[in-house]
């Protein structure tokens, strides 16, 4: 799987970098996992995992190309502030359970 970044824009108002990104999955067969996009994608722009939320994949029809949108924020706090809450609530489960 091979990420590339088709745009990058900061906005300062929401403290994030909305990213517009493309997938080329032809090793690896079907449309991948949002978690992994979201590994590859942390580490093409240099952010943390826990910060970046993918917003939207939509793979081309009769191809091995998923066009993405994702929100790369400045803490977790904005993140959570700002992102809709079926967004946050895919990414949950990712996280680790806090113990009590």
């Amino acid at each position: 799987m091979k990420i590339r970044i088709v745009s990058r824009k900061r906005n300062p108002l929401l403290k994030r970098m909305e990213i517009t990104f493309e997938v080329d999955h032809n090793d690896g067969g079907g449309t991948p996992q949002r978690l992994e996009v979201r590994e590859t994608l942390a580490k093409a722009i240099k952010a943390d995992p826990k910060l970046v939320y993918i917003r939207r994949m939509v793979t081309k029809t009769g191809t091995m190309t998923t066009l993405g949108e994702a929100n790369a924020y400045d803490s977790l706090d904005q993140a959570r502030h700002v992102e809709p809450n079926h967004i946050l609530v895919r990414y949950r489960s990712s996280e680790p359970a806090k113990s009590s």
